[in-house]
């Protein structure tokens, strides 16, 4: 099984979660627009990068938590 080009992992404890595009670290987002910033500097274009966001994009994985959640993880 391969990697999906986008991996956004579980919310952190603190809030905001890592993505990861193409195996790279691109930083810890905290809304969809920072992940839309991060594709975009990845490389996307930026209207394409929000569509993909949007529109749930099978590139797009999300792990962890519901999409577009950014809380902080709550405690076990």
């Amino acid at each position: 099984m391969t990697e999906p080009p986008i991996v956004v992992h579980r919310p952190l404890a603190r809030g905001g979660r890592h993505v990861y595009v193409l195996g790279q670290d691109t930083g810890v987002a905290y809304s969809d627009r920072d992940l839309v910033e991060f594709l975009r500097q990845s490389g996307i274009d930026e209207n394409d990068a929000a569509a993909m966001v949007d529109g749930e994009s099978p590139e797009i994985e999300w792990r962890g938590g519901r999409p577009h959640r950014y809380a902080a993880a709550e405690e076990s």
